[in-house]
């Protein structure tokens, strides 16, 4: 049950550009980390570029993209292959344009601290056990 959160700024997605880069990240976390794609929230937001800058430099398109999942779920390897992979995702939809300052944040949250439905992680994972 990841959720997966990118910020978009400088440019304007197209509704195609939006629905492909869904189906791109909830792909490769269901490739990569091994995620249920049925349950992968994926929530695109366009903020302006006004404000953001790298090294104190305005930046005419920037990215950022951070996915909370269940702590200790994944390898190190995973987790790595995951970030090479996202970061190409977000060169190919901004372009070259984009600063190597582009971060990809893996959140890992503790199976008792979230949850989905009315019920944690932790709990899901004691009836599956049962």
């Amino acid at each position: 049950m990841p959720f997966v959160h990118i910020r978009i700024a400088g440019k304007t997605l197209s509704t195609a550009e939006m629905a492909a880069l869904q189906e791109d990240l909830a792909d490769l976390m269901e490739r990569v980390l091994h995620k249920k794609k049925s349950l992968t929230a994926i929530f695109i937001e366009e903020v302006t570029i006004k404000g953001w800058g790298v090294g104190a430099a305005p930046v005419p398109v920037a990215a950022h993209l951070e996915v909370a999942i269940t702590a200790g779920t994944n390898t190190s390897s995973e987790k790595a292959a995951f970030i090479a992979a996202a970061a190409q995702v977000l060169k190919r939809l901004c372009g070259d344009p984009l600063p190597v300052a582009t971060y990809v944040i893996l959140r890992e949250i503790d199976a008792e601290s979230w949850g989905y439905d009315g019920q944690t992680q932790a709990a899901r994972r004691l009836t599956a056990m049962a």
